[in-house]
């Protein structure tokens, strides 16, 4: 009786509406997601069987078949692949779908084991993931060697690490066996600068490090990072890490000599230098920035040529009113390209250099065309900061010295007597800190020399806090090493 009365008020295709799921009425339009397809795959392929079996025992073949769970591709294998002990001819390496074969190339060696280190050279097809740092095993004889070595390398200048060098073991210990021969053994060098040597035999080494160009396996030019351990190696009876001290050979010439002060800015050529694009006059910059000299060096005039003659009567230093000062003196280089005029500046004071045009002449007789004035300011104090910096446990008597670092290059460094350092005007900026331990006190960093000489290269020490040094303020800081 109520449905009946109820189909005579509301029409029947409403009532039929609001009798069904209120799912099925909703307004607007439905979103169509497609399928994700599962989630992304983010793992290595997995070795799912080998032939011959890892770690066998008297290997005689010719054939090693690494079978995986996916498909696989091999990159870059010249580059990834480390065969010990070094053959005189490399394994060919080849992938077909979930299969890597190796084939041996060289004459194996009797009772020797073998290791083939992949590297990062196996990944699967679809996401490119690497297997990083595979490794293969077998051995000619009846045992596998068992022996290992481990160290670090770090560069000597710097105090960093460098992940592209390699470690090498030569059994010949003549030092021209690094150049003329490939290495017995080869190890790679971690992002951290440790390198391991697994399944060594018990025997006696020489223990290389060098950055290795071309895969030569050999030191090739005094340009190449290279380091050496002190005494020949033996796995086993070195227990603890080696920890070996890379270096470029450099050229003792050009070695700046040791100075307290620090070094100054890098050359900047002010608007009002004359420097011509004319071959025919003698060419002129100084170390002014934006016609200001900083308050920690000297006036500097730089010259594109040697000098052939000077005369100082022809140079006078001047207030910006054209008054002529007394008491400072000119300094020559030896290489007759560079001339200083040392004297004690006034802060934020204007002064003018005038210079006649006879002042100098270079090898050519050349001379800078005609009469020139420079005006230029020093800085102000306040434009500096004062820092204090007491290093803790640092050891005076490996005559330190501390170096101001930006980018990779120093640009002070102090030799220190003590275990603070405080200076009243410095530069300001963003500074990476060193300690140089300076063997031969001249203020600098020595490279190596190995052949004829064994001579380590002189030891840095990199200090991991940053310091930043703020004009007009008091930067105090303690480190400890």
């Amino acid at each position: 009786m109520k449905y009946a009365s109820l189909l005579k008020i509301v029409p029947p295709f409403l009532l039929i509406l609001a009798l069904l799921p209120s799912t099925l009425v909703q307004t607007g339009c439905a979103n169509i997601i497609p399928p994700t397809g599962g989630p992304r795959d983010s793992l290595p392929p997995k070795l799912v069987s080998v032939n011959p079996r890892d770690s066998a025992r008297n290997f005689n073949g010719k054939k090693i078949v690494l079978e995986f769970n996916e498909f696989v591709q091999i990159d870059n294998i010249q580059e990834n692949l480390l065969v010990s002990p070094v053959p005189k001819i490399n394994p060919i390496v080849d992938s077909k779908l979930r299969t890597v074969t190796v084939t041996v190339k060289d004459t194996l060696q009797p009772n020797t084991t073998y290791t083939i280190d992949f590297g990062n050279a196996i990944k699967d097809v679809n996401e490119g993931n690497i297997l990083k740092n595979f490794t293969y095993l077998f051995t000619t004889g009846n045992n596998l060697d068992s022996l290992s070595l481990t160290g670090k390398v770090i560069i000597a200048e710097t105090g960093k690490t460098d992940s592209t060098l390699i470690v090498m073991l030569h059994r010949n210990g003549d030092d021209s066996a690094v150049i003329k021969e490939k290495p017995r053994y080869v190890a790679r060098v971690d992002n951290k600068g440790n390198y391991t040597f697994k399944n060594l035999p018990a025997d006696s080494f020489s223990l290389y490090a060098l950055k290795d160009e071309g895969g030569q396996r050999r030191y090739l030019s005094n340009s190449q990072l290279f380091a050496f351990a002190d005494a020949r190696v033996i796995p086993g009876l070195s227990p603890k890490p080696i920890t070996l001290y890379a270096y470029t050979e450099k050229d003792t010439a050009t070695a700046k000599p040791k100075s307290n002060k620090p070094a100054p800015p890098q050359a900047a050529r002010p608007a009002n230098s004359k420097k011509t694009d004319k071959p025919v006059h003698l060419q002129v910059e100084t170390n002014l920035t934006s016609n200001d000299l900083d308050l920690l060096s000297q006036l500097e005039l730089r010259f594109g040529t040697p000098l052939k003659t000077f005369d100082s009567t022809k140079l006078i230093l001047a207030s910006d009113k054209n008054e002529p000062l007394t008491n400072y003196r000119f300094i020559r280089d030896t290489s007759n390209k560079k001339v200083t005029i040392s004297y004690a500046w006034t802060e934020n004071t204007p002064y003018k250099l005038i210079i006649d045009k006879g002042f100098a002449t270079d090898t050519a007789d050349h001379d800078i065309g005609k009469n020139d004035t420079i005006s230029f300011r020093t800085k102000k104090q306040s434009d500096y900061g004062l820092i204090r910096l007491r290093l803790i446990n640092l050891d005076i008597k490996k005559n330190p010295v501390l170096q101001f670092v930006v980018g990779d290059q120093v640009k002070y460094a102090y030799p220190m007597s003590g275990k603070e350092f405080n200076a009243k005007l410095f530069q300001p900026g963003e500074y990476d800190l060193r300690i140089l331990y300076d063997d031969n006190k001249n203020g600098i960093w020595d490279a190596g020399s190995f052949f004829g000489h064994h001579q380590q290269p002189e030891k840095v020490l990199p200090i991991s806090r940053k310091l930043t040094v703020k004009a007009n303020w008091d930067n105090i800081v303690d480190i400890t090493l």
